[in-house]
């Protein structure tokens, strides 16, 4: 159970602190509506995410071992790519959002969704990396499975959420550098992670 937890702990930090829509609109959010603006922008694929996830290990379930093998190794290889991107991406990474005006914080909850339902990140993720570690982990014991998936969102959502505190406090806010430090540590996580996923797949 300590390697799916381990493994969701990870994944949900990387997704949580990597750039992309849904941090950028955290940030912007929490710019223009303070803190409650960006805490429910970072709620959002609490929703968004269920029908993605059940579409994710319904196919996946399907499958027969070897092609779920075959996935699960394209899921590794899928962390492994964000991985090297998110350490060359860290190297220049820049705070989005800044100059926005103030809106009313219950928008930022439906714009947080529309924009997490319309992006391919986590369709990509679901489909070839978090539906098969479901799998997997349930068919190992359900406790596994729910190890992932809580520990998943847990700092896919904390991560979010403390990144939106830091930018409404905006005296001192988000430091660049140690914003890029850990985007680049984050980087080097994922890469190991997906490498343990390409092992897993055929180790087991």
């Amino acid at each position: 159970m300590w390697a799916y937890l381990s493994l969701g702990l990870g994944m949900g930090f990387n997704a949580g602190i990597s750039p992309g829509p849904l941090l950028a609109l955290v940030i912007a959010a929490s710019l223009r509506s303070g803190l409650a603006g960006g805490l429910l922008v970072a709620v959002s694929p609490l929703v968004t995410d269920l029908p993605i996830i059940a579409l994710s290990v319904l196919l996946v379930g399907s499958l027969p071992p070897e092609a779920t093998r075959w996935v699960a190794t394209l899921g590794g290889l899928v962390v492994v790519w964000m991985g090297v991107e998110t350490i060359r991406s860290g190297r220049k990474a820049v705070l989005p959002g800044e100059g926005e005006v103030q809106a009313e914080p219950r928008r930022e909850f439906w714009r947080g969704t529309a924009v997490n339902a319309l992006n391919p990140h986590p369709y990509l993720f679901w489909a070839t990396v978090g539906g098969p570690a479901l799998v997997s982990g349930w068919r190992e014991s359900p406790l596994h499975a729910l190890a992932f998936l809580v520990s998943f969102y847990i700092l896919l959502i904390g991560s979010k959420a403390a990144i939106a505190w830091l930018v409404s406090r905006q005296a001192g806010g988000l430091s660049l550098t140690w914003y890029r430090r850990v985007l680049q540590g984050s980087g080097l996580l994922m890469l190991a992670f997906g490498i343990w996923l390409v092992w897993q797949a055929w180790a087991g």
